[in-house]
Formats: structure tokens, sequence, C-alpha cells
């Protein structure tokens, strides 16, 4: 087991050696702790896993939707935790091994006092390089959510979408987020 010394670059090979549960992420060579999720994090982020696994089913579509913790490399120094993602059937094969790899087609963070920054800056630029066809950050405390949807290798917000409206997602078609029963 790795114990967390401060190095200055921390590899793909470091991160493998921590405890299986441990509360990393390898970012941009980084290994980035965070403590568990708030009591709303976790609440929001059932109920979108619920929401999406229920519109799925009824479409017979047999992609790959998990929730956190799932480890995704993008590359040996960027391994994240999406909160949720969800992977296309016809992709599932070509990233799917013993941990996902490659950029899933869709990706939700839910904002935490710990992770707000990452998760809009660090792993946002990441998820754009790689190629998240959609990205959708959930805020719990303004109570409201942003898609960004890819074009031309950029992120362009496709919605903001207040507490009482629906978020729409582009990639699961006709798949729809009512905020309002989201943060009640």
């Amino acid at each position: 087991m790795l114990t967390v010394e401060k190095k200055k670059k921390y590899t793909i090979e470091d991160y493998m050696m921590l405890e299986e549960g441990a509360p990393f992420q390898l970012i941009n060579n980084d290994l980035i702790m965070s403590p568990s999720p708030i009591p709303i994090h976790q609440v929001i982020s059932v109920r979108i896993v619920q929401a999406m696994s229920n519109f799925l089913d009824n479409k017979n579509d047999n992609g790959l939707l998990v929730n956190a913790p799932m480890d995704v490399k993008f590359d040996e120094g960027n391994v994240l935790q999406p909160d949720i993602l969800y992977i296309t059937e016809d992709r599932k094969s070509e990233i799917v091994k013993d941990r996902i790899e490659g950029a899933p087609d869709l990706v939700v963070e839910i904002l935490s006092p710990s992770n707000a920054y990452y998760d809009l800056r660090q792993k946002k630029d990441i998820y754009e390089k790689y190629g998240v066809k959609e990205y959708i950050i959930i805020d719990p405390i303004a109570q409201n959510a942003d898609l960004y949807v890819l074009k031309d290798g950029v992120y362009s917000l496709h919605q903001k979408a207040q507490n009482n409206e629906h978020l729409n997602s582009v990639l699961l078609k006709g798949f729809s987020i009512d905020l309002s029963k989201l943060f009640k």
C-alpha cells in the first residue's frame, strides 16, 4: 500500500498502489483527497441514478450507467471518479476493461464544498480534453444545474436550469431531470 507522501508528480502506478476505496483521485499528476460527500450530495446522486436507470430501462438501452466510486483512466496522470457516468452500448466494449479506460459519453458531477474547485476547473478541463460529450454540473447549494455539450472539442453551455425547471439531456434524447424533485 502506498503511504501518501508529498511528491512532485504522481503516476498511475502510485495510484494503483493505494488501498481500494481510498478517497483519492489522480488529477494532473496530483493525488487529491476528499472527504465523503455531504448528505444532500448523496441524496441527489441516488435520485439522478434512479431517474436515469428508469429512463434507460424504458428505452431498452444497454449502455453502462455507474455511480461513484468508479475509476476512469484518462491518461497516466489522470484517474478520476465522476459522481455519475454513462457509456453508450456501442462504446462499452471499447473502453470498459478492468476499469474504465477512456472518456465516458456523459458525466455528472455534484458539487460539494470540498470538490467544487476540481469539478468546475481541473476535472472539467480533462473531460473536455478527452471528449466527454455531455457534462452536467449539479449545484445543491444554489439549487441549479449546468449542462455542457462538446462541440468541436470545446464545451459550450447548452442549458442552465434553475430549481423549478427541467434539465434536458442532449445525449439521452428525451431524458429530463426535474430540478424541483431533485432538490426537494
